[in-house]
């Protein structure tokens, strides 16, 4: 086995948990909210539909112990707290946004194949279907 064989098992959990952090649902709808710029807490929680307030809570502190998210204090009553994208939040969100647009692209074709799926219609003839009734 090669050098560099011997570090894949530690990358791919290391990629798992950074995606399992990133890709979640609603880590990707906070940072896609704040691609528009520094937002407060109840900005955040009108704007994810569906959010909780323990689970925006959750989200951030996440976001902001991954690098990706700042969470600034401001020292008035009552106290304001600002959420930002870091640099590397920015570039998280040119990802996503460019994952966004590829579902968007494709989304018809996708449930065209879903329905086919669905239908037991896998297009070959020898598909997984006939395995799995096997």
């Amino acid at each position: 086995m090669s050098p560099s064989h011997i570090h894949v098992p530690t990358d791919c959990r290391t990629v798992t948990e950074i995606l399992s952090r990133v890709g979640d649902k609603w880590s990707v709808q906070v940072v896609v909210q704040m691609g528009e710029g520094p937002k407060r807490f109840n900005e955040l929680r009108r704007s994810v539909t569906g959010i909780s307030q323990r689970m925006l809570t959750l989200t951030l502190r996440g976001l902001e112990r991954d690098g990706l998210v700042t969470r600034t204090v401001y020292p008035t009553i009552p106290p304001r707290v600002d959420y930002q994208l870091t640099g590397l939040g920015c570039s998280l969100l040119k990802t996503v946004r460019g994952l966004g647009e590829w579902a968007i692209q494709n989304r018809d074709e996708i449930l065209e194949a879903r329905r086919r799926f669905d239908e037991g219609d896998t297009g070959s003839g020898t598909g997984l279907r006939q395995f799995d009734a096997a």
